[in-house]
């Protein structure tokens, strides 16, 4: 009965996660919603199968986040490519802060891990479990289930490599495949090994931040790195590719500190892990309206599509917020 019981939210993450990675921010219009069902045994497998491990082992945050990165190293590294074919997309996305030496680009590896870590794994996955609070640390699949997400995640990888070849036939070398490997080998060990003791002691006399700033700090920091990308995708500002591949590495440093620093004080809670998540999703929706799909698109249609989107982000998180501080609000 239990399993069951959460087998709803389970599937709400599937169905969630591709739609809050892509399709909020305006990365793919609506009038390509049916790639959802591409994306989704990736995506969602992909998530699915790091909470419900994570979980199953009575990990917290910071072992997600790790898996996260190892995450967008399989996807970026192994199913599409983009981290060394330079004509991605069709943009010239190597050339900001380019390493000859590996064939990488070094905004662009850093830019879309930074992504994948925070809104393609952690805000799907905060706000379903912030919507299901009686079982937000427990596991929601059994052990035929949890099979089948991980044999989900391995298609969707294969069909996502598949797409991704027949737009364009780039096949990185062995050394950059074998490289991506080692590199996702050594996240999942360090996320195994040493996750858990990133987890912050509860220090009694520190009190908790106001869940706005918590927010707002989310939704500034957030915005920097998404809103960068406008200044050098257009091919104009690539000499801003390592400025912005320091800044990217210094804000995600602060934060990670002072969110440890806020985290160890015994009323950090389920609103604060919320305003993170919320911060970031509300960055998405901001995104998409200056946003350009690589896809020609009707104009109109991209438009209504970010409209409906947002709004469905927004009631999300606030029936999120409902669920979490009770009709009162905030």
């Amino acid at each position: 009965m239990g399993h069951r019981r959460g087998l709803l939210p389970a599937v709400g993450l599937f169905v969630l996660t591709p739609l809050v990675a892509e399709f909020v921010p305006g990365y793919i219009s609506i009038d390509r919603i049916v790639g959802a069902v591409v994306l989704a045994p990736m995506y969602g497998g992909g998530a699915l199968l790091i909470r419900e491990v994570v979980r199953r082992m009575g990990r917290g945050w910071w072992t997600i986040l790790l898996l996260a990165l190892a995450y967008g190293l399989v996807e970026e590294g192994v199913a599409t490519q983009s981290l060394f074919n330079p004509g991605y997309a069709g943009l010239a996305l190597h050339e900001p802060a380019y390493l000859a030496g590996v064939e990488l680009g070094g905004w662009w590896t850093v830019f879309v891990l930074l992504l994948h870590v925070v809104w393609s794994i952690a805000v799907p996955i905060a706000l379903v479990e912030t919507l299901t609070p009686d079982r937000r640390t427990t596991p929601w699949l059994g052990n035929v289930g949890l099979v089948i997400t991980g044999l989900l995640f391995v298609l969707g990888a294969g069909v996502m490599s598949a797409f991704t070849l027949a737009d364009d036939p780039f096949v990185a070398s062995h050394a950059q495949f074998a490289g991506v490997g080692i590199a996702v080998l050594v996240v999942v060990v360090l996320a195994f090994a040493v996750g858990h003791r990133l987890e912050a002691q509860v220090v009694e006399q520190r009190r908790a931040p106001s869940a706005w700033l918590v927010g707002a700090v989310s939704l500034v920091a957030s915005s920097l790195v998404a809103g960068s990308a406008f200044l050098v995708t257009g091919g104009s500002n690539d000499h801003l590719g390592w400025i912005l591949v320091g800044g990217y590495l210094v804000l995600a440093a602060v934060v990670i500190a002072a969110v440890r620093y806020w985290s160890a004080s015994p009323g950090w809670s389920a609103v604060h892990r919320l305003a993170l998540a919320g911060g970031a999703l509300l960055t998405y929706v901001w995104n998409a309206f200056p946003e350009t799909p690589p896809e020609l698109t009707d104009p109109g249609i991209d438009l209504a599509g970010n409209l409906l989107f947002g709004a469905g982000a927004l009631a999300l998180l606030a029936l999120a917020i409902r669920r979490v501080t009770g009709p009162a609000g905030p």
